[in-house]
């Protein structure tokens, strides 16, 4: 009788704590987020879990779906960290006579600037015969479904590709109005307008549609630097290996015999691709990995084809199904809840554990969280989003108390600035930190 009296008052103690809890972070919420008049005109949903208990803290509108901006990478990332392996594949080859046949993986670290070892480039440069690129994999669009098109000449909409170069952008450099271009291979492509437009910062550069033609207008400073996606067509990955590798290419698009045995050759390791796609939120190379880990599962490049499959086996059991469309969350397609991401980060910290999540995730002070939650630098592991009318954050936090807690905040149709909107969410954030 003692015992049972005992384990009753244990249970309605955890009960009244645990109703505090809920009580105590839905006045939090009140006063920092639903109060706050950059929020008042907006749609909300926040959703806090505590995975050791796998209790709720807190829920509101977390069945609800959101437009979540740059959160959908995070199945794409939990996707590649389940299929990739340890090192992105580059390319599969096999050699027949004096031809050597090259099947692109879609890797997007391929002679990028900030990939300085190349294994891809240099078996490519070694190998003495003819080279043919075969893009029978490539199932997709060089968009995504749902961008918006007038973004196609913005660095963030760099154009999906079977085998990327460059990372599918050209860098133009203005120093002491000498303007470097690289690849150089597109020099003669660029003009400079006569004028100078000071409202610009510190330039501008315009792309037509369906051509490499570059026009740049400097707004009168003296060093400019862009980034401006190229028009990726066969025919231009053609001329661009050519002219790189100093050796003829063709490229076909006819199917590879399946008892053709390849081999593979390894690029980066994968994590190393990871860590600037989740922290600077890269939107190309989001899109390269969904369609690598596509390429891995399926034996061809399509979003459509592999989120499918993603949502029929690893995503199966999230509470609401996602209407889910592209890799990195340009689109306004996307719709997820709160209470999906956080199935998605516990299956992530499940499967792959909290070390290798902290070097992937942002964290206070670093990322697209560079001016954002200082205080709590190395207790808070996130992935933002911005769209516009859009601001997302989830991810990890680490509580005064120790307490690991996964958290998804979505705001959708805002009508304010970002900043506010940012700088109300980091309020909330912080204070449950301190409080639990």
């Amino acid at each position: 009788m003692e015992k049972y009296f005992l384990k009753t008052i244990s249970i309605t103690a955890i009960l009244i704590s645990g109703c505090s809890v809920s009580k105590q972070i839905s006045r939090q919420a009140k006063s920092d987020v639903f109060t706050n008049p950059a929020f008042v005109s907006a749609h909300t949903g926040i959703s806090i879990y505590e995975p050791a208990t796998g209790k709720y803290w807190y829920n509101f509108q977390g069945e609800k779906y959101f437009v979540p901006a740059s959160n959908t990478k995070l199945p794409t990332c939990y996707a590649a960290m389940k299929y990739l392996g340890d090192s992105l594949v580059a390319f599969r080859y096999y050699e027949a006579d004096d031809t050597l046949f090259v099947t692109p993986n879609g890797d997007p670290t391929f002679l990028h600037p900030e990939y300085f070892i190349q294994p891809g480039y240099n078996f490519l440069s070694n190998s003495k015969k003819q080279i043919v690129i075969n893009t029978s994999r490539w199932k997709e669009q060089r968009w995504g479904g749902g961008w918006s098109w007038d973004d196609y000449s913005d660095y963030y909409a760099a154009e999906r590709s079977a085998m990327p170069v460059y990372g599918n952008i050209v860098q133009i450099k203005n120093r002491l109005n000498d303007y470097e271009v690289m690849p150089s291979f597109f020099k003669n492509n660029v003009q400079v307008a006569n004028t100078v437009d000071k409202s610009l910062f510190p330039q501008a550069v315009h792309r037509e549609l369906a051509e490499n033609s570059f026009t740049v207008t400097a707004s009168g400073e003296t060093e400019h630097y862009t980034e401006t996606p190229f028009y990726a067509s066969n025919s231009l990955v053609q001329q661009l290996l050519t002219d790189t590798l100093h050796k003829s290419i063709v490229i076909n698009d006819q199917q590879v015999q399946s008892k053709v045995v390849q081999q593979i050759i390894h690029s980066q390791p994968t994590d190393s691709m990871l860590k600037p796609l989740m922290h600077r939120s890269d939107n190309f190379f989001a899109e390269q990995t969904l369609l690598m880990v596509s390429n891995k599962l399926l034996g061809v490049m399509s979003d459509e084809m592999i989120i499918d499959t993603l949502l029929k086996t690893d995503f199966k059991e999230l509470p609401q199904k996602p209407y889910w469309v592209d890799g990195s969350g340009l689109s306004h397609y996307n719709l997820f809840s709160p209470k999906d991401f956080v199935m998605i980060l516990n299956k992530m910290k499940n499967d792959f554990g909290m070390d290798r999540i902290k070097n992937i995730l942002a964290t206070g002070g670093t990322g697209t969280i560079r001016n954002y939650y200082r205080a709590d630098s190395g207790f808070i592991y996130v992935k933002t989003g911005t769209l516009s009318g859009v601001v997302a954050l989830s991810g990890f936090l680490y509580t005064k108390k120790n307490k690991l807690l996964i958290f998804s905040t979505l705001v959708n149709n805002h009508h304010s600035s970002s900043t506010e909107i940012r700088r109300g969410i980091e309020k909330f954030i912080q204070e449950l930190r301190e409080k639990n």
